[in-house]
């Protein structure tokens, strides 16, 4: 039992950022003409031109950025940001 049930959380840890990254949020921002950069637009226009912070992408876009540290280090892993990268959270 806890061998499927660590598998899971193994494949929730590691595959969710994996498969975040594919739609275009990834450590460098997002990618241009991505699900992510399409996202982003419908956002911004919603929003009158910005992304607010806390919103959907936003939260995709810091977890594209930490990657697998996002969903175990939660709220604190502002921290980590490398320098030179923005956070929209």
């Amino acid at each position: 039992f806890w061998g499927e049930a660590g598998s899971g959380a193994g494949l929730a840890l590691f595959g969710l950022p994996v498969a975040i990254g594919a739609l275009g949020f990834t450590g460098a921002g997002i990618t241009a003409g991505s699900i992510a950069a399409k996202m982003m637009s419908a956002a911004a226009i919603a929003n009158g031109g910005g992304v607010a912070a806390g919103s959907t992408v936003a939260v995709l876009q810091s977890i594209g950025v930490l990657g697998w540290l996002c969903p175990v280090l939660g709220p604190s892993a502002g921290s980590l940001d490398a320098p030179g990268t923005s956070r929209l959270v």
